[in-house]
């Protein structure tokens, strides 16, 4: 990289600091327009603060949100104190003890964190029949197409903090983006062959701010 490539990276990550934005809540809408106007039980994994359930519980008879991390289960549940149809519980979604039949579940920005086709296999087992999965998550780059899109979104994010923060009026980090992180491990081709094998039918698809959406319906 050259001098002037590494000082414009340099700046594009000072402006991320200084104008933060919570790139997974920017699909919250986009997951609501797949989704009916009521449903019944919902399964959140991944939740986090908890902003999503939240969403979720506003059209569902019940909504669980799940979370392996202590620290945002409790600030979900102090945001949440007025929720009557809402729980959240510390537990790995391999080993959680789960009904199943969920009408709904979402997975936000989590099935990296975990082995993907066990994972994507025992979300397909809790739906209902006719139930909704929906994963937004993230992928590794590879293919001359990933690190284009990727290069689109850069000047697109850089907008998207300011708005974002100027909305917010206020240039601190969301609470949802607190939680831990880590690197994308798959690309966008092995995601889609595991997809193929255990949810046939379900739709992967790129979105711009580094991002992929699979979205799949149990048979009925």
């Amino acid at each position: 990289m050259t001098a002037a490539g590494r000082r414009g990276l340099a700046w594009c990550k000072e402006w991320n600091r200084q104008h933060p934005w919570d790139h997974n809540a920017h699909h919250h809408a986009w997951i609501e327009r797949q989704l009916p106007s009521r449903f019944g039980t919902a399964l959140d994994v991944g939740c986090g603060s908890g902003d999503l359930a939240r969403r979720l519980s506003r059209r569902a008879s019940h909504v669980t949100g799940l979370d392996t991390d202590p620290a945002s289960i409790g600030t979900a549940q102090h945001l949440s104190t007025h929720e009557s149809n809402l729980d959240f519980r510390c537990e790995d979604l391999i080993t959680a003890d789960l009904l199943g039949g969920y009408d709904v579940i979402t997975a936000l920005a989590v099935l990296h964190h975990v082995p993907f086709e066990p994972a994507l296999r025992r979300l397909r087992d809790l739906l209902s029949p006719g139930g909704r999965l929906l994963v937004l998550g993230v992928y590794r780059e590879r293919t001359a197409s990933d690190h284009l899109l990727s290069a689109m979104a850069v000047p697109a994010n850089l907008v998207m903090g300011m708005v974002k923060t100027r909305q917010r009026g206020s240039a601190q980090r969301p609470v949802a983006m607190s939680a831990p992180t880590a690197p994308a491990t798959m690309t966008l081709r092995e995601i889609r062959d595991v997809a193929r094998r255990r949810t046939p039918g379900a739709v992967v698809r790129r979105h711009l701010f580094w991002r992929y959406s699979l979205r799949y319906t149990a048979p009925a």
